[in-house]
C-alpha cells in the first residue's frame, strides 16, 4: 500500500515537472525570434507603441504577449510599373520605369508607423506616375528620343529626391521602355521617308551638277586641244597632220598583219584578174 502511494507520488510530482517544463518552454519560446541575415526588426509594445530602436540581426527576447515584433526586408528589391504621360506638344507617351530601392534602416519604426510593411507598395507606383508625367511634359515627343539621356537623368532626380520624403533609397532608377501612339509613330514614319527622298533628290541634283561641270571641263579641253593644233598647223603647215596619219596607218597595218583572218586583194574593179598577171588585158 505504501509502495503504491509512493508511486502514485511520484509520477504526480513527474506530470507536474514535465507541465512546467512544457509551460516554461512555451514561455520561453515565445519570449524569442530571429531576425535573418537582410532583415530589421521592429517591435510595438503595447502600452508604449511603435519603439524607436530598430533590431538588428540575431536571435532577441521579447515580453510575450506584450510585445509583437515586425520584420523587414532591407535588401534592395527591384520594382516594374508603367505610365501614359503626355509631351509637352500633346502627344501621349507609354513608359516603363524600373527602380531599385530600399528603406532607410534608422526609419524603419517611422516607416512601419506612417506606411505598414508593404511601404514600396504604396508609395513607388504614385511618386513613379507623378515624377514621370512633370517630367515627360516639358519635352516634345522627339526629344524624348533624342534627348533621352538627359530625360533619365531628370527622372532619376526627382524619383530619388521625392523618395527620400518617405525615407526610401532609391539605389537606380531606368527607362526602360518607351513607346508612342500608332498616330505619331505614322507621322514619324512618313517624316523619315520625306526626308530619305529629300536626301536622294539632293544627291541627284548634285550629281546632275558634277556631270555639267564635267561636260563644260571637256569641252573647253577639247577646244582648247582644236585651238593648239590649228595654231601649231599655220604655224608649220600640213606636215604634223601627215605624219600623225602616216602613224595611224602604221599602227593599223601592224595590227591587221599579225591577225590571220585578214585577206588581202588587189586594188580596181577586175578582181579575178588582179590574181593572174598573165589574164590581163592586152597580153
Amino acid at each position: 500500500m505504501g509502495s503504491s502511494q509512493a508511486a502514485l507520488s511520484f509520477l504526480t510530482n513527474l506530470a507536474r515537472a514535465a507541465f512546467g517544463f512544457g509551460v516554461g518552454a512555451t514561455i520561453l519560446n515565445s519570449s524569442l525570434y530571429n531576425v535573418d541575415g537582410g532583415q530589421r526588426a521592429v517591435l510595438f509594445d503595447r502600452f508604449r507603441g511603435v519603439l524607436d530602436d530598430t533590431i538588428g540581426e540575431g536571435t532577441h527576447f521579447l515580453i510575450p504577449w506584450l510585445q509583437t515584433p515586425y520584420i523587414f526586408d532591407i535588401r534592395t528589391r527591384p520594382h516594374t510599373f508603367s505610365s501614359v504621360s503626355g509631351t509637352k506638344d500633346l502627344q501621349m507617351v507609354n513608359l516603363t520605369l524600373r527602380v531599385l530601392s530600399r528603406p532607410e534602416v534608422p526609419r524603419l519604426p517611422t516607416i512601419f508607423k506612417t506606411l505598414g510593411l508593404e511601404y514600396d507598395e504604396k508609395v513607388l507606383p504614385s511618386i513613379g506616375n507623378e515624377v514621370l508625367k512633370a517630367v515627360v511634359a516639358q519635352f516634345n515627343a522627339d526629344q524624348l528620343l533624342t534627348e533621352r539621356p538627359h530625360v533619365s537623368a531628370l527622372v532619376r532626380e526627382s524619383l530619388i529626391r521625392r523618395a527620400r520624403d518617405f525615407n526610401l533609397v532609391l539605389d537606380d532608377v531606368a527607362i526602360t521602355h518607351l513607346s508612342y501612339g500608332h498616330e505619331f509613330s505614322k507621322a514619324v514614319e512618313q517624316k523619315q521617308v520625306a526626308q530619305q527622298e529629300a536626301e536622294r533628290s539632293k544627291f541627284i541634283v548634285m550629281k546632275a551638277e558634277q556631270e555639267r561641270r564635267a561636260a563644260i571641263i571637256r569641252a573647253e579641253g577639247e577646244s582648247e586641244s582644236a585651238k593648239l593644233i590649228s595654231d601649231a598647223t599655220a604655224a608649220a603647215g600640213m606636215g604634223l597632220i601627215e605624219l600623225r596619219r602616216i602613224e595611224a596607218s602604221r599602227e593599223i597595218a601592224s595590227t591587221l598583219a599579225k591577225s590571220p583572218n585578214v585577206a588581202y586583194l588587189p586594188g580596181g574593179n577586175n578582181m579575178l584578174l588582179g590574181l593572174n598577171p598573165s589574164l590581163t588585158p592586152g597580153r
